[in-house]
C-alpha cells in the first residue's frame, strides 16, 4: 500500500467534522431537556390516555363506617356483637351476597343453641326472589323460630321474609310499611325463550302466592288479586291481613292520623277519572220524536 496525503488531508477534514456534529447534537438535547418543562410543547409518555374534557369534580364517598364496642380483645363491630345476641339484621336490598351471609350466620347460630329464638329486623326494598327464598328455605329448615321485626319498609321479598317467620312472633314498629307485589322481571332474545322466562315467571308468582297465603291464612285467590298491583298497608292492617302478628307500641303513643282513601275504586285509567269522579248527566227528551224524513 502507498500512501498519499490527499486522502490522509480528507480524512482528517471527515473526523473533524465529525466531531463538530457530535459536540453540536449534545448541546441542543441539553438546551431542550432544560426548557421542556416551560415548553408548551411537551413529548407526551407512551401509553397517555387522552385528556377528559372539563368536568366537575368528583365526590369522594368515605365507606359508611360501623360503630364498635368493647375494648381490646373484646372489641366488636355493632353487627357481630348483635350476632352474639343472636339478632340479624336485612337493612338492604336482597341480594346473592345479602343471601349468603344470612344463611351462613342463621346456621351457625342454629348449630350454636338449636332451641333458642334467632331474631331478623328487617328493613328491605326486595330484590331478587331467588336470594330471597334461599333465607326462606334456611328459615325454614333450621329447627330455632325465627322472630321477624320490620322496622322502616318491608317490600317485595322484604315483606315476604317478614311473613315467614314463625306465626306469633312476627312484629313491626307503628310506623313502618309494608307492600305486598307480584314479581318484577324482563328478558330478550329468541321467541322461545322469552316464552320460557314467562313460565318461569308465572311460575315463581304462583309459589309466592301461595306461600303467603298459607302465611295469612287467606285465599288464594285474594292473594293473586291484591298483588296484581302494589299493595301498601300500614302495621294495622298488616295485623288485619295476617302478614304479622303483633304491632310494637311505642312509649308514648300519639293519635295516628286517618288514612285517606281513594275516591274512585281501582283499577282506574287516567282517562276515566274525570267521568267516573264527575258523571256526566244524561239528558233525556221528554219531546215526541219527529220524523224528519219521508
Amino acid at each position: 500500500l502507498k500512501y498519499h496525503p490527499h486522502l490522509a488531508k480528507m480524512s482528517s477534514i471527515f473526523l473533524l467534522a465529525l466531531l463538530l456534529s457530535e459536540s453540536l447534537l449534545c448541546s441542543t438535547l441539553n438546551i431542550v431537556g432544560s426548557n421542556s418543562r416551560n415548553s408548551p410543547f411537551r413529548m407526551a409518555p407512551p401509553n397517555t390516555p387522552p385528556a377528559e374534557p372539563n368536568q366537575p369534580p368528583k365526590r369522594e364517598t368515605s365507606p359508611v363506617l360501623i360503630p364498635t364496642v368493647g375494648l381490646g380483645k373484646d372489641q366488636y363491630d355493632v353487627i357481630s356483637r348483635l350476632l352474639k345476641d343472636r339478632i340479624l339484621l336485612l337493612g338492604s336490598e336482597v341480594n346473592d351476597d345479602v343471601a349468603n351471609v344470612m344463611v351462613s350466620q342463621m346456621l351457625y347460630l342454629a348449630s350454636a343453641d338449636p332451641t333458642a329464638d334467632i331474631t331478623i329486623y328487617i328493613n328491605s326494598p326486595g330484590g331478587s326472589v331467588q336470594a330471597g327464598l334461599a333465607i326462606f328455605d334456611t328459615m325454614q329448615y333450621i329447627p330455632c323460630d325465627v322472630n321477624t321485626v320490620c322496622f322502616g319498609m318491608a317490600a317485595s321479598m322484604g315483606a315476604f321474609l317478614l311473613s315467614a317467620g314463625t306465626k306469633g312472633k312476627r312484629r313491626s314498629l307503628p310506623n313502618s310499611r309494608i307492600m305486598i307485589h307480584q314479581p318484577l322481571g324482563g328478558s330478550q332474545g329468541e321467541a322461545t325463550d322469552l316464552e320460557i322466562t314467562a313460565k318461569l315467571m308465572l311460575h315463581t308468582k304462583e309459589v309466592l302466592n301461595t306461600y303467603m297465603a298459607a302465611f295469612c291464612s287467606q285465599p288464594i285467590d285474594k292473594l293473586r288479586e291484591d298483588t296484581d298491583r302494589d299493595f301498601y298497608m300500614t302495621p294495622d292492617e298488616a295485623l288485619s291481613y295476617g302478614l304479622i302478628d303483633q304491632v310494637i307500641q311505642h312509649k308514648k303513643m300519639i293519635a295516628r292520623p286517618k288514612i285517606p282513601s281513594l275516591k274512585v275504586p281501582p283499577p282506574l285509567s287516567i282517562y276515566d277519572v274525570g267521568n267516573i269522579a264527575y258523571p256526566q248527566k244524561k239528558y233525556i227528551s221528554t219531546d215526541p220524536v219527529k220524523k224528519t224524513w219521508s
